[in-house]
């Protein structure tokens, strides 16, 4: 049997077995910012997500955790449907790089990521997406901006627990300082 074909659901802990373990010891999550590139490979937008939480609308990236015995790829791969919709067609090379590991802490202050449920440790990527995006789940909208209005202070912002320095940097790996 390849680790693929193993039921997910058994690899699901319960909320009581998640918040113990959030307790004890870091989670590892991928970020995700999805783009759309020219024939060339040159950026032209960026994706941001719209959600609700908390009492407050906020733009996100997508994120989301990585399961037990679930490859980096797959994890990412799964994220980008689950928020983008089946046909967004995440372009993810076979060996997928970060652009940079993000470590959030439930404490404020101590990196600029901030989670208030756990300590988690990120892999965030930028993933150019070839198909027909939609906002899934919880998200209420999905925007494609340029990279300038992607670096907007302002909208920066907006991202909350680090959302908006993982966008900036994303930026910055591709070429476009702010």
């Amino acid at each position: 049997m390849s680790p693929l074909d193993l039921e997910r659901s058994e690899s699901w802990l319960t909320h009581e077995e998640l918040d113990a373990a959030r307790e004890r010891l870091p989670i590892l999550y991928v970020d995700a910012v999805p783009v759309r590139v020219d024939e060339r490979g040159a950026l032209t937008a960026v994706g941001l997500l719209l959600r609700a939480s908390d009492g407050r609308i906020n733009r996100e990236l997508v994120s989301g955790r990585v399961l037990y015995h679930e490859r980096v790829r797959d994890a990412l791969i799964r994220h980008l449907e689950k928020d983008l919709g089946p046909m967004a067609l995440p372009q993810i090379p076979a060996s997928p790089q970060p652009f940079t590991v993000a470590e959030y802490f439930p404490t404020p202050g101590v990196t600029p990521f901030h989670d208030p449920r756990q300590h988690a440790v990120s892999l965030a990527f930028v993933v150019p997406v070839a198909g027909d995006c939609h906002p899934q789940q919880d998200a209420l909208d999905l925007a494609w901006l340029s990279p300038q209005e992607a670096g907007e202070p302002s909208l920066l912002a907006e991202m909350d627990g680090g959302h908006g320095v993982l966008l900036r940097q994303a930026l910055a790996h591709l070429g476009h300082a702010l």
